[in-house]
């Protein structure tokens, strides 16, 4: 042969791999950090957490700066990223608690649920928070195994503000209870015990697809470290905590890189909404964004994200355009030729945002911010408009050792705001641009038709799972 022809032959079949490797779904693992604000990773600026694993994985793939979840409080987070549909479509709202009798439908397909069907393994370490009555737990929802907290790490009976109204917070192994009594020298282990769950799950999986999915219960007070982080952080406890799901991550790509897994494997990092900021020193930080969790003004809803998958996803990129959690499950069915459900979702695929196609946009024309049942806000492009709402803010100084500060009820009218000019949401500029927010009203009208909005049922809403009535 040749030396030209050696040529020819050695690039065609290296073209032919890589056309091979393209071809094969990739393993998925995705992390879900609670209650972490947006400037809480030295990759989105943080000036005082030490974050390498995660500044890591952002020099090795892309970071989408305006990626939003659905609500900016726990269930209903959770139920948008695991159905790819707005929380209100699906009847989740608020945070789930020991008291509540629903939870997720069977009727939904969750990402485990559609993964699964394609081969995949699935499981599930860390907080679950959509039911822990049986017919709601991870395991009858796509999930082969669980272990876990069913809801926060405050619903107990030392919460800091309401003890008496808690029972003892339980932990999960699949859909039995292994310790009915989780304590605070327990909680010092759940990072810890999560990420040894995920790093003998992709051992154990190493030679099949694999979802991976890691609710961490952190950084939600109350705070919780491990001695291996106690006191290296310059923020206090909450950079410790932080510190210590940076090592979580830097354990998981350890070891999908000692089992060759890195060139196969999608790593996703998120959270839940931003940071409780009436908790001060035990909160995360928001930067230049608006208020906090529990608000649907950026700092409570927009969320750091990070995907790295090598050779797939081009190293260092950053993304500007509009994205969500909504949008996961459908970028995992293109992806892994998932089926997607017959009943409307919400989310669209990403994946020409996170691959780095040239002159990709964001899918959603129109994405929504609704609290509770209240349709609060829309965003389209650069554009954000606000309906009338109240909203909780910090009043006076927040707390601090873990007791909350108080908050004070305020109130907005319509407002718009442009975020590539001013993410601080502080400038209304309604009055030079009348014909935007007459679009962005009539969009949000026809919102409402479809997913309601208080006092006002929309044509596109579900029911959530209800609690099966016991047989006499």
């Amino acid at each position: 042969m040749t030396a030209l022809l050696t040529v020819a032959w050695i690039a065609t079949t290296a073209r032919a791999a890589e056309e091979e490797r393209a071809t094969i779904p990739p393993n998925v693992v995705l992390i879900f950090t609670d209650d972490q604000g947006y400037e809480d990773l030295g990759c989105f600026g943080s000036p005082d957490i030490d974050t390498p694993h995660l500044d890591q994985l952002a020099r090795e793939g892309v970071r989408l700066t305006d990626f939003y979840v659905s609500q900016a409080v726990c269930s209903a987070s959770r139920a948008a990223l695991l159905t790819g549909c707005y929380s209100n479509r699906i009847g989740i709202l608020g945070a789930l608690g020991p008291k509540s009798n629903h939870g997720i439908s069977s009727s939904e397909l969750t990402i485990a649920e559609m993964l699964r069907e394609r081969g995949y393994a699935t499981a599930i370490f860390g907080k679950w928070h959509l039911g822990h009555h049986p017919q709601f737990l991870p395991t009858r929802h796509g999930f082969d195994q669980f272990f876990g907290l069913p809801y926060s790490n405050d619903m107990w009976p030392f919460h800091p503000v309401n003890p008496e109204a808690w029972p003892p917070l339980p932990m999960y192994e699949n859909e039995k209870i292994i310790d009915a009594e989780v304590t605070g020298d327990d909680q010092t282990q759940l990072t810890t015990r999560y990420t040894e769950r995920a790093v003998d799950f992709i051992q154990q999986n190493r030679e099949r697809p694999f979802f991976l999915y890691v609710p961490h219960s952190m950084p939600h007070v109350p705070l919780y470290v491990s001695r291996k982080f106690a006191g290296k952080s310059s923020r206090g406890l909450y950079g410790d905590v932080i510190m210590e799901i940076d090592w979580s991550v830097g354990e998981i790509l350890r070891t999908l890189k000692e089992n060759g897994l890195d060139d196969q494997t999608l790593v996703i990092f998120t959270s839940d909404n931003g940071p409780w900021l009436s908790y001060g020193d035990h909160a995360g930080a928001v930067g230049v964004l608006r208020e906090g969790k529990g608000t649907m003004w950026d700092g409570g809803c927009r969320e750091p994200f990070i995907a790295r998958w090598p050779g797939r996803i081009p190293a260092g990129a950053v993304c500007r355009e509009v994205a969500g959690t909504i949008d996961i499950l459908p970028t995992l069915a293109e992806l892994t030729g998932g089926k997607l459900p017959d009943h409307a979702i919400d989310g669209k695929s990403i994946w020409p945002l996170l691959s780095g196609r040239k002159g990709a946009r964001s899918p959603h024309e129109y994405y929504l911010f609704y609290y509770g049942r209240q349709l609060q806000a829309i965003r389209s492009g650069r554009w954000k408009l606000h309906f009338p709402h109240a909203y909780r803010s910090l009043k006076g100084e927040p707390g601090s050792g873990g007791k909350p500060g108080p908050y004070v009820q305020k109130q907005t009218g319509v407002a718009l705001y442009d975020l590539v000019q001013d993410p601080s949401e502080s400038v209304d500029l309604q009055d030079d641009f009348p014909e935007v927010v007459a679009r962005l009203l009539q969009a949000g009208e026809a919102a409402r038709n479809e997913l309601g909005d208080n006092g006002r049922n929309g044509s596109g809403v579900r029911q959530p799972g209800r609690l099966a009535k016991q047989a006499p």
